[in-house]
């Protein structure tokens, strides 16, 4: 327990480090959403609409500091008020319209990759120097380091340009009424195809090299060897008292790639017109909505965050050394 709060306090001092970077970033950019606005339109306001059309975006003519103070207030009751690119939608209606996709993509992806990473680097592990451990190893490296983008837009001209096997985009049929009937959630599965593999390719060599280097490490250890000497089958011995016990690293890369998936799904939802909070990001970025910026960010900040501190009590239920810690 004593460790856990003591996790849990970091965190919380860390996530404040980190909104008042999300505060200070965008304002460091030229220029304001509303003026934006009001120029790309050629249109011109009187200086009083102006400020008035300012105050309704929560755009406060005051010094940092108290922009600062206001800005905390609005995070800690998570009022991140109005979206300047989806007006009158407010910025929490945005975001959590464009969540539970990106959650889609990310942990379906992120947990395909885990398993198979994890599964074939304990494999590669187990039979070293063998053909598995020579070709599949550095396979899944060269896969790892081939940029996204890449990856997404060969996926995307192969598999749904010249095969026509895939969607070409969006998260589902655009003639079908979203619904939970087995029309709108296969149409769902299938649209999510391309995005979660493209993802899961990018995470695999990552998880196997890190499952590869722990295991080699404990396969010298006296129960590896006790276990062989009472005869347990190779399975048991490779998943049980080898993998099992190599398995923190694993966690640890899995929650900390969890939050780098979030962000690293802007390119993948962008190429395949994925309305996530990647491609929300990006409409946010492009049209400079501070406000839905900010709060894209705190959520890619509380989704790195929270994984962590799962992973810290995940790694108490796996090494019981850590509840005397």
């Amino acid at each position: 327990m004593v460790f856990l709060l003591r996790r849990l306090g970091f965190y919380v001092a860390a996530f404040l480090f980190a909104a008042t970077f999300n505060f200070l970033i965008p304002r460091l950019m030229p220029g304001n959403p509303i003026d934006t606005m009001f120029a790309q339109a050629g249109t011109a306001l009187p200086p009083e609409s102006l400020d008035a059309l300012k105050a309704t975006f929560g755009f406060l003519d005051a010094p940092l500091p108290v922009q600062y103070l206001h800005y905390l207030g609005s995070v800690f009751t998570w009022d991140l008020g109005l979206s300047v690119k989806f007006y009158p939608l407010t910025v929490n209606q945005v975001l959590l319209r464009a969540l539970p996709w990106t959650l889609l993509l990310v942990m379906t992806s992120s947990l395909t990759a885990f398993a198979i990473g994890s599964l074939a680097g304990a494999r590669a592990a187990w039979r070293r120097g063998g053909t598995f451990d020579s070709v599949g190893a550095p396979g899944a490296l060269m896969l790892q380091a081939v940029p996204p983008l890449v990856t997404s837009l060969l996926a995307l001209s192969l598999f749904s340009i010249s095969l026509k096997w895939l969607p070409t985009g969006f998260a589902w049929d655009p003639m079908l009424d979203l619904t939970w009937s087995w029309a709108s959630v296969s149409s769902v599965l299938i649209h999510a195809v391309l995005p979660v593999a493209t993802m899961a390719l990018a995470q695999i060599g990552g998880y196997l090299v890190t499952m590869r280097n722990s295991m080699i490490n404990l396969l010298g250890e006296d129960y590896i060897t006790l276990g062989q000497a009472k005869g347990l089958s190779d399975r048991r011995l490779r998943l049980v008292y080898a993998a099992y016990n190599a398995l923190l690293p694993a966690l640890t890369s899995f929650a900390m790639s969890l939050g780098a998936v979030f962000g690293g799904s802007l390119v993948t939802e962008v190429v395949f017109n994925y309305p996530g909070l990647g491609y929300t990001l990006y409409e946010g970025i492009t049209s400079r909505d501070y406000p839905l910026i900010q709060g894209q960010l705190l959520i890619m900040t509380l989704a790195m965050l929270s994984a962590n501190f799962v992973a810290d009590t995940l790694y108490i239920l796996v090494d019981p050394r850590l509840r005397r810690a």
